[in-house]
């Protein structure tokens, strides 16, 4: 063979070489972990006592739970895709989880099972490990798309939604609060739907964790509808928020923590009335729950409401271990009792 031929086929080699690699790389993601998840329960969520009925909240039953893989926790926030049984979440280590919660017969949850992780991946299909920008705390779910905040790099973005084979994001979103007033490891904690048939029709309502305003509250947005804007979320006693999500009515049901030296971890549960969320306004909203080192919390991260059969309004609780060996992963459930 000529040497001009093999010139040519050594090209044309090189070029089709060229054209696969973009292809290698978009599919260069990992595959998902299946995790066998071990689960003790919790009857009891005051320690020591019997007691179930703690103001408007109902103690259903817990969970505490762990695992032989080493990627197993730093759980953040989650939603039910099926109410009260399978989920999909996110992890502050870059990572999406999903799984299935089971229950005895009288409803209690009794352990997680087809359990599984996949790192997150960047726009060009790789596997992203940068904890500056995979510090997901926040997911809200609606027609096949995920929405979740990053904090560290602030950034609020849309994935679809494919288990096992979770892709890159499909496009960020403005999340309308300046860029400038949002604080490294404080950014955006809950993104939440708003009810279509309430008065924010649907829209994505978020959250920061402690970025605040110059009166000292949270800063938050409405970020589509008619109603967008930004607004604030008052802050009280030390509290952070850590996620949220709407009641039927169009109430805000909020998670929040406080960490001290002197008294341990606490856990709250606040309401914020919905005819508050608006913008140039201050969101606010009764204490329902307060919780410290004598109940059964750890450092409560993700927060979900969804319906039971029965009509009952049950709400969803999950904690974040850090990877620590002196945390655990607890998942508990409240009945909201109306009066």
């Amino acid at each position: 063979m000529k040497r001009s031929s093999w010139r040519f086929l050594a090209a044309m080699a090189l070029f089709t070489l060229a054209a696969l690699l973009p292809l290698a790389s978009a599919r260069a993601e990992e595959a998902a972990i299946p995790m066998v998840v071990n689960a003790t329960r919790i009857d009891r969520f005051k320690v020591g006592s019997d007691e179930t009925r703690f103001g408007p909240l109902e103690f259903v039953g817990g969970l505490s739970l762990t695992s032989q893989a080493s990627h197993f926790g730093a759980f953040s926030s989650f939603r039910f895709s099926s109410p009260g049984a399978d989920f999909v979440g996110v992890a502050d280590t870059g990572f999406w989880f999903f799984g299935r919660v089971q229950r005895d017969g009288e409803g209690h949850p009794t352990g997680f099972s087809d359990f599984s992780m996949q790192s997150m991946v960047d726009e060009n299909g790789s596997t992203a490990r940068d904890k500056w920008t995979t510090d997901a705390e926040g997911i809200a779910l609606r027609d096949g798309q995920a929405i979740v905040s990053f904090e560290r790099v602030q950034r609020i973005a849309q994935f679809r939604v494919a288990r096992d084979a979770m892709g890159a994001a499909a496009r960020d979103i403005d999340f309308l609060v300046p860029r400038r007033e949002l604080r490294s490891n404080r950014g955006f904690e809950t993104v939440a739907f708003a009810p279509q048939d309430s008065r924010l029709g649907g829209a994505l309502v978020v959250v920061t964790e402690r970025s605040l305003d110059p009166d000292g509250n949270c800063f938050a947005a409405i970020v589509e509808g008619p109603h967008k804007g930004i607004f604030s979320v008052a802050r009280h006693d030390g509290f952070d928020v850590t996620d949220g999500a709407f009641l039927a009515n169009g109430d805000l049901l909020l998670l929040e923590r406080r960490f001290t030296m002197a008294d341990g971890v606490g856990m709250r549960l606040r309401r914020i009335r919905g005819e508050t969320i608006a913008p140039g306004g201050l969101a606010d909203g009764p204490v329902l729950l307060t919780a410290d080192m004598a109940y059964q919390i750890d450092n409560m991260e993700g927060l979900d409401v969804w319906t039971r059969q029965d009509g009952a309004t049950i709400v969803s609780i999950i904690s974040d271990d850090n990877h620590s060996i002196l945390q655990r992963n607890l998942y508990l459930e409240f009945r909201l009792i109306e009066d």
